[in-house]
């Protein structure tokens, strides 16, 4: 079945292939598509690994007597 949508070749050594077979056999799911979803874990745990380091260094420099209550953001 045609795709529109991009495609990408990965090599990989022979135990991870091995690993990532086995995966989609005990799934019952296709090589490329728990590639994907791993992929796609991969990036999510990047990006909260990002938002940890953020959240860290705003929380160093967090002064909670000049910071702003409930009712002054929302004006309640």
């Amino acid at each position: 079945m045609p795709t529109k949508n991009p495609r990408i070749n990965v090599v990989c050594e022979q135990p991870l292939y091995f690993e990532l077979s086995s995966i989609a056999a005990s799934e019952g799911a296709s090589l490329s598509s728990v590639a994907h979803d791993l992929i796609k874990e991969a990036l999510e745990l990047r990006e909260d690994r990002a938002l940890t380091a953020l959240a860290d260094s705003r929380a160093e420099t967090f002064d909670r007597t000049t910071a702003l209550s409930l009712d002054q953001v929302f004006g309640e």
